[in-house]
């Protein structure tokens, strides 16, 4: 989800970001700034649950079909993809579904406005130092801040059972360390956050792992007083926020993204499905899908694309599109814009030295936002040093993200296949 500065470089997926997401109201290429919810992950040692006991997989029959659409988003953000998430207070059917929450291969962990949460659900805080635990997320767009608190999340027919989650502007951590707010713009609330929540479940359980667990970093977890002032603080692993999946009993080794082509001038809405799991139910297996290893630490992969070698690369439904360098094609904005479609390829490479070819399209920025639809194969913008695989990369595909140690046919992640 984002590095500390021990461990990677803060991701920033465009030039400029004004907020973390995007269309403005005039649905013009200039006014849509980018959705980039994801940054660099951070190197996170698993839980102690995490390491595989054997070889094999363990199967299941537990529904794990969570429905996963694109569509109208706030300020006419385009390439929003959003799934409901019950959450309940842990061990009891006190539970409330929250919907518009963003779906995130590249971050780690389920993050909610306190504005979306009922006041009939409170969740218990995660204690820190004799005070409440808060948290500085930080992203490409910006940053969310906000207490740790405690809460069954249900999704299909799995629990997530009492794990820790960020309430994103919780009232009872109302002042922003200064080393968080200087972070980037805020995103704090539904115009700027433009969701209820982010669902982080890339290839690592959980969001920093060891460096936060043995140290006290700032921009990262915060012990909080009565008073609401915060210092930096150590975070044991089991307090800090998780990636809801490496939670589940079952199908818990990570996720398979599933969304059908679309035209090239896009559509008004796609709906496609988040399926828990790789090998563990006949509607999850690998088959014959190409294995790219990230990193241990940063789980990234890496693109050629032009000539140009990107060692930081990632495929990342939280950003709503493709970035990278293209000095070649000009800029409306925030997005590219060729007089007519260009079609180019790129190379990804994984840890292990495999790699697939991937054709891709770039269409004109203005008129895709011009039109009514909301879902794009082909929007792309400019990034300085990274090469992101967006929600565009997705269409068309299956998608494999797996869990860092949890073990799958092909070994354990993390790993991306399609």
């Amino acid at each position: 989800m984002k590095p500390n500065a021990l461990l990677c470089v803060l991701l920033l997926v465009c030039a400029a970001l004004a907020a973390c997401g995007g269309g403005g109201g005039s649905g013009s290429a200039s006014a849509a700034a980018p959705v980039s919810a994801a940054s660099a992950p951070a190197a996170s040692a698993p839980l102690a649950a995490s390491a595989p006991g054997s070889t094999s997989v363990a199967q299941s029959n537990t529904p794990n079909v969570q429905p996963i659409v694109v569509h109208a988003a706030p300020h006419l953000t385009r390439n929003m993809l959003t799934t409901s998430v019950t959450l309940c207070q842990p061990g009891t059917d006190n539970c409330a579904t929250i919907d518009n929450i963003q779906v995130d291969t590249g971050s780690h962990g389920l993050r909610i406005l306190a504005s979306a949460l009922p006041a009939s659900l409170p969740l218990a805080a995660v204690p820190s130092g004799g005070g409440v635990s808060g948290e500085c997320a930080v992203f490409g767009g910006g940053y969310a801040w906000g207490a740790v608190r405690s809460a069954d999340v249900r999704m299909a027919g799995q629990l997530a059972a009492a794990i820790p989650i960020q309430l994103i502007a919780d009232p009872t951590v109302p002042s922003v360390p200064s080393e968080c707010a200087a972070s980037g713009p805020s995103m704090l609330t539904l115009d700027t956050l433009r969701a209820n929540g982010i669902l982080g479940v890339g290839v690592f359980a959980a969001d920093c792992g060891g460096a936060c667990a043995n140290a006290a970093l700032p921009r990262w977890y915060y012990s909080c007083d009565a008073s609401g002032a915060c210092q930096p603080s150590a975070q044991p692993l089991a307090q800090q926020v998780v990636n809801p999946v490496s939670r589940f009993p079952l199908d818990n080794n990570g996720v398979v993204i599933d969304l059908p082509a679309i035209p090239d001038d896009g559509a008004p809405g796609v709906s496609g499905s988040m399926i828990f799991g790789i090998d563990t139910q006949a509607n999850n297996r690998l088959g014959g899908a190409g294995v790219l290893k990230g990193s241990q630490q940063t789980g990234y992969v890496s693109t050629t694309q032009n000539g140009q070698l990107y060692a930081q690369s990632y495929l990342d439904t939280g950003s709503n599109g493709l970035f990278y360098r293209d000095t070649q094609l000009p800029q409306c904005g925030y997005w590219y814009c060729p007089a007519s479609t260009q079609t180019s390829s790129a190379i990804i490479t994984g840890a292990n030295g495999a790699s697939n070819t991937v054709t891709f399209n770039v269409g004109n920025s203005r008129e895709l936002f011009a039109s009514a639809n909301n879902a794009f194969n082909n929007l792309a913008g400019p990034a300085a040093s990274s090469f992101g695989w967006g929600l565009p990369f997705f269409f068309g595909r299956r998608v494999y993200t797996a869990i860092a140690s949890r073990m799958t046919s092909a070994g354990p992640g993390p790993y991306y296949a399609f």
